[in-house]
């Protein structure tokens, strides 16, 4: 009587492999052989998109025409002074005095210049009609820096400085505490001129800006290589 062998794992291992190598080689073809899924084609923007983009950009970039200390304290001391928006008698009239005080800051800031010393020094001043007045150069002769008489005042400070305030009022009446405090329950016609001008002004006033740059780089703005 004659003893049949077994087979071994081993011998079945090469098997099982092919089979699974075939496996595999079918389902690869048939993946490549699958016809693509068609993309839909991005639409472009329309212009009235385009539009409304630009505007909220403009609108957005308003506050880099502005003093950045102005704007730190506006958002610093506007909640504090409108209480968080609720404003009675007493804090009505201080919130005002809040914002016209800021935009004074805002107006004379377009007046002042920076200069920068032999020694690599930087000092602001004061532009007049006859060069740069600086706060707190040391020396009175003015040794060791550039000439100030070109410095001086000019036509288009003036206009910088108008639209700087046109430009802070615009912002703040963006701000909800400001509205919620001056324009609690605004009609209909009030809200769309809240809604319109502040957006209309800064746009305008942006466009502005970028026709007739300035050239000063004063107290609150930042200064550049050249100076």
């Amino acid at each position: 009587m004659s003893v049949r062998q077994r087979p071994t794992a081993s011998s079945q291992q090469p098997s099982i492999s092919v089979a699974e190598a075939s496996t595999s080689s079918v389902s690869n073809a048939i993946a490549n052989n699958l016809p693509e899924t068609p993309k839909s084609p991005s639409r472009p923007p329309s212009l009235s998109q385009r539009a409304i983009s630009q505007t909220l950009t403009t609108t957005a970039n308003l506050a880099n025409l502005l003093p950045t200390g102005t704007l730190l304290a506006f958002q610093l001391l506007t909640p504090i002074f409108t209480n968080n928006g609720a404003c009675d008698n007493a804090t009505r009239p201080m919130t005002l005095f809040l914002l016209l005080l800021l935009a004074a800051s805002c107006f004379l800031a377009s007046f002042t210049d920076s200069v920068k010393s032999s020694v690599g020094q930087v000092y602001y001043g004061l532009a007049t009609s006859k060069g740069l007045f600086l706060f707190d150069y040391p020396d009175p002769s003015g040794s060791g820096l550039p000439d100030l008489s070109k410095y001086k005042f000019r036509f288009i400070d003036g206009v910088h400085a108008v639209l700087s305030v046109l430009v802070f009022g615009a912002f703040a009446l963006r701000d909800k505490n400001v509205l919620s405090c001056f324009f609690p329950t605004p009609g209909r016609e009030i809200q769309e001129v809240l809604n319109i001008l502040p957006m209309g002004v800064g746009l305008i006033c942006g466009l502005l800006f970028v026709v007739f740059p300035t050239r000063r780089h004063g107290i609150g703005y930042p200064i550049t290589a050249d100076k």
